[in-house]
């Protein structure tokens, strides 16, 4: 599904993001992890095209991304409130992106209806606009509104923060329901080892730029990547 060749981003003299290879195939559960300035970011805004690469490629479902943008419809992403439009209310929100993605004001309901207990009565009717939501509130409206036109992927940086324990643990579920259809690719990045070790069957870590873990997620997973960033590796004996 996404395939990344030879792609690096120099900002200067300075290369924060350097990897030679990685495939993820369609339908996996995709997190990727690190301390800060490790990459992510910089890997998720060279997959929405936001940034040009200095060399490589990214190509998602067989377009690449940075010279066509036929990867857009079937692609979403919500990677920071910047992707909101503050002046308008979490509903006009909603449907101005049903519009861009075809979808009408019925599609879009029937949509928002599946996401009340997530929403927990913040975020429809409250006759307010976005930029005066909470952060967590304003990440709420994010993500689902990444959800709208039935994309097959979906791309989500740091879903977790902001959020409260009950909102995180209702997002851990939609994530994985979204996954158990196989039909969805899902990336998430995070900070937080637990909850991405929870949704993602794959886990790649990064450092100052490099891939220098790639792991199929197992009950082992969380005490290997607590290890490795107390800096104590999980030796093969141990493992």
């Amino acid at each position: 599904m996404i395939t990344t060749q030879q792609l690096t981003k120099k900002y200067g003299r300075q290369m924060v993001l350097d990897i030679g290879h990685l495939e993820i195939p369609k339908g996996q559960s995709f997190g990727l992890v690190g301390n800060n300035g490790a990459g992510k970011t910089t890997y998720f805004s060279l997959l929405l095209d936001l940034i040009q690469p200095t060399t490589g490629h990214i190509i998602n479902n067989d377009v690449q991304v940075n010279t066509s943008e036929d990867w857009k419809p079937f692609t979403s992403s919500f990677i920071d409130e910047s992707f909101l439009i503050g002046y308008l209310t979490p509903e006009e929100y909603f449907y101005f992106i049903g519009e861009l993605r075809g979808q009408n004001k019925a599609d879009v309901d029937a949509l928002l209806a599946n996401f009340e207990d997530f929403f927990h009565g913040e975020i429809l009717g409250q006759r307010k606009y976005l930029r005066d939501l909470s952060k967590g509130n304003q990440k709420k409206a994010g993500i689902i509104a990444s959800f709208i036109g039935n994309p097959q992927v979906i791309i989500l940086d740091e879903p977790f923060a902001n959020l409260d324990p009950t909102t995180q643990i209702r997002l851990k579920a939609i994530i994985k329901d979204l996954s158990a259809k196989k039909e969805i690719t899902v990336l998430v990045s995070s900070h937080d080892l637990m909850h991405v070790t929870e949704v993602c069957e794959r886990i790649v870590v990064l450092n100052k730029g490099v891939v220098v873990k790639d792991i199929e997620t197992s009950a082992e997973t969380l005490r290997e990547l607590e290890s490795f960033f107390a800096g104590n590796p999980v030796s093969d004996e141990e493992e």
